[in-house]
């Protein structure tokens, strides 16, 4: 076969997507963009299976070629166009404005945000470097090149960008003490405070992180997104359970406990419906 592949299987696309098995043979491959291909959500997915504006294929076209959603800024009408980490998303004509990030399970949430945040964007210094005529310039985790940066930063540190102008706000040093959330790995999604970081020359280095809940554990720190200087000072908010995961146990007495909360809702239900029959019988 000629040329790169425009199919994708969906028994083998991210389980974060979370397609069901029976529901076709393919699924949507995102085009290159500035995420990868296993990191990324495609806005297809974001329409249709997230936000639920669409039941199909061509809803979703519709709806994008008229321009309706942006991404950081910039609309978008591409349905497989690659969105992900930190990429804010707004569709002003429901008024919705959302912040992909990563739940503390590693699925994609679409996390809303408020109007003080929109403009707002952090992105992890991922290559800093000098073009031919000695122009020294950055490359964030989305792609972007930023000429002229900081001297100080450092790679793995977090630049707050205005999605506006392109310009970078200010920044944030990846150090112990530093706020994160993990992005890849077996912890994705969980936020924490760094407590220290192990080197390891030729090798991976090893961050160790507690959360809030004090619950510590170990991550590589090409894994990690500093996302504030101090656990008291988040750049941006973060979704519901703060990015503090749950033990197996914990998890499951809360599905019961809200499994319990829905029947007793229906039951209640059920009783107004049927003492609002009896008295018009009457």
């Amino acid at each position: 076969m000629r040329g790169p592949k425009k199919h994708w299987k969906r028994l083998r696309a991210p389980s974060h997507w979370m397609l069901d098995k029976m529901g076709g043979k393919f699924a949507p491959r995102p085009r290159p963009g500035p995420h990868k291909l296993v990191e990324c959500l495609p806005l297809l997915l974001m329409i249709r299976n997230h936000l639920k504006y669409a039941l199909t294929y061509r809803e979703t076209f519709m709806i994008l070629k008229q321009r309706l959603l942006k991404v950081d800024g910039k609309p978008r009408t591409d349905p497989k166009y690659p969105a992900g980490f930190m990429d804010v998303i707004t569709i002003e004509k429901t008024g919705d404005k959302f912040r992909l990030l990563y739940d503390t399970k590693g699925r994609y949430v679409l996390h809303k945000i408020k109007d003080d945040e929109v403009n707002l964007k952090l992105c992890k210094v991922k290559k800093l470097a000098y073009g031919p005529t000695k122009r020294p310039y950055l490359v964030t985790h989305d792609g972007r090149n930023i000429a002229y940066p900081d001297p100080k930063l450092k790679r793995n540190d977090t630049v707050c960008l205005d999605i506006a102008t392109g310009k970078i706000k200010e920044w944030v040093r990846f150090k112990p003490g530093c706020l994160i959330m993990v992005t890849g790995g077996s912890n994705v999604g969980r936020v924490g405070e760094v407590i220290s970081r192990e080197r390891h020359p030729g090798s991976f280095d090893i961050v160790h992180v507690k959360d809030s809940a004090d619950n510590k554990f170990a991550t590589r720190a090409g894994n990690c997104f500093v996302i504030g200087p101090s656990v008291y000072q988040p750049l941006v908010t973060l979704p519901k359970q703060k990015g503090v995961r749950l033990s197996t146990h914990e998890d499951r007495e809360k599905k019961l406990e809200q499994l319990m909360k829905d029947r007793t809702k229906k039951v209640e239900k059920k009783e107004k419906t049927g003492a609002k029959k009896g008295k018009g019988r009457k």
